[in-house]
């Protein structure tokens, strides 16, 4: 009876606010005792992201009613962990970060289930990101903000005067801190700005001379990023550093040691190495604390309609004080991300093999080592082995005739982008139209003819 009690007061407060009507209500809410029942019925939300505020994020929204929950990261628990991702112990430290904190919010909340998924984001397939209501967002990369964004913005469709489907948008909610600054932010693809239209809020990134490091270095950042751009093409002549590799990692931390105690420099650790490659700021609990309580109301708000959503992107700034904003941006109606496609004319004889060196060759696109799929059918895989012998027959076939010889339809390319110099994993979407056509073919929309080769399961 005693537990009964302590459950019913543990949603007291949301069931009341799903229950009660109000002015700033979003469209269509209809306030009900059983609202929060019926969410946990239906919403199933992705975690991205397990450090310092995705531990946040599982607690708010396993503690907000929200009991079908999915974490994905590709990290292990380090010590230096420890002092602000407060679901992990000492005995924790090399173990899968999304393992440990779905298993210790399960322990405190029951009710909850929190799948972990303990792998690198673009390891899972485009559909598997299609399974979840709400995509919330707890990184601290920009390319794999971009890179969720771009998967997300994929499952977006446009009718025929280019507005969006709304039962084809993938709602995000997206949080990020800096120190004593943070954000949180809504994205409703097509609708709102999406992540690829307001990368100019981020800062560029800090390049240092190479003159600097490798004749006159000065700080601990100059000795890091010499053992990085210098020392290891040096050592590791075509071999490509891999910054999630804890081996390359520690050795370009031994490397900048080295070079440090040459020019008497002192500062440089094992943390400092890792945030000055990855372009990592330190993050402080209070802020993680702040941006996520905001990043799980507003998840919160898109599955139930209690209150309007934020519109859209907010800051918090508690260097000197408080202070909060709320910024309404636009949306970029040509982006290539959340747009309708990039529209690209080919000829009905144009191969799949051509297609993928069009893309590269592209000035708005420069995708590399294309995958291509139409409507959910894998056309060409660059990846795994096993993928890319079944589709490598298709690089010879026609496009035309792998798309079932419609006139004009949606296909996405993943593969390779250059943004500052730096290789990313980047997913366009693309409007092909083919020229050429014989007299009398007609719009044939969502018609499709699958080319991919099946494996034999028996």
């Amino acid at each position: 009876m005693e537990n009964s009690f302590a459950e019913q007061g543990r949603w007291r407060d949301i069931d009341n606010l799903l229950s009660r009507p109000g002015n700033i209500v979003g469209p269509g809410f209809e306030p009900s005792p059983q609202l929060r029942q019926e969410i946990g019925e239906f919403a199933r939300v992705l975690v991205v992201g397990a450090g310092g505020l995705g531990c946040e994020l599982l607690k708010d929204l396993a503690l907000s009613g929200f009991p079908n929950i999915d974490v994905i990261d590709m990290d292990t628990i380090e010590i230096s962990n420890l002092n602000r991702q407060f679901l992990f112990r000492l005995q924790d430290v090399g173990k899968s970060k999304a393992e440990v904190a779905a298993k210790r919010v399960m322990e405190r909340v029951s009710g909850v289930n929190i799948t972990p998924h303990f792998c690198r984001i673009e390891d899972k397939e485009i559909n598997f990101y299609n399974d979840f209501n709400i995509i919330v967002l707890g990184l601290d990369s920009i390319e794999a903000r971009s890179y969720i964004n771009s998967v997300a913005c994929t499952f977006l469709e446009f009718d025929s005067e280019d507005n969006p489907i709304p039962e084809t948008i993938k709602a995000m909610v997206d949080g990020g801190t800096e120190g004593f600054k943070g954000h949180a932010r809504v994205i409703l693809p097509g609708m709102t700005p999406c992540f690829e239209c307001t990368i100019w809020l981020f800062p560029p990134q800090v390049k240092y001379p190479l003159c600097t490091l490798a004749e006159t270095p000065r700080t601990p950042a100059h000795c890091i990023e010499y053992a990085h751009l210098i020392k290891w093409s040096e050592v590791h002549s075509g071999k490509a550093f891999d910054p999630d590799d804890p081996e390359h990692m520690q050795w370009v931390y031994t490397q900048a040691l080295k070079r440090a105690e040459l020019f008497g420099i002192a500062g440089v650790t094992y943390s400092l190495t890792q945030g000055v490659v990855k372009n990592i700021i330190p993050a402080i609990a209070s802020t993680n604390a702040i941006i996520s309580a905001t990043c799980a109301l507003e998840a919160l708000k898109l599955v139930s309609g209690c209150s309007k959503t934020l519109s859209n992107y907010m800051t918090y700034n508690g260097v000197v004080g408080t202070h909060i904003k709320v910024a309404d941006f636009v949306r970029e109606t040509d982006c290539l991300v959340c747009g309708p496609g990039t529209l690209i004319d080919l000829d009905i004889s144009t191969t799949l093999s051509q297609f993928i060196e069009i893309l590269g060759q592209h000035p708005k696109l420069l995708v590399m080592k294309s995958s291509i799929t139409h409507r959910g059918t894998n056309l060409y895989m660059q990846s795994p082995p096993i993928l890319e012998e079944m589709t490598r027959p298709n690089l010879h076939l026609p496009l035309h005739e792998l798309m079932g010889g419609v006139p004009d339809d949606t296909i996405h390319a993943s593969g390779m982008a250059v943004r500052d110099g730096k290789k990313t994993s980047c997913l366009r979407k693309l409007r092909v139209k083919f020229k050429g056509l014989p007299d009398g073919t007609t719009e044939m929309g969502t018609t499709s003819v699958c080319k991919e080769l099946e494996p034999d399961l028996n």
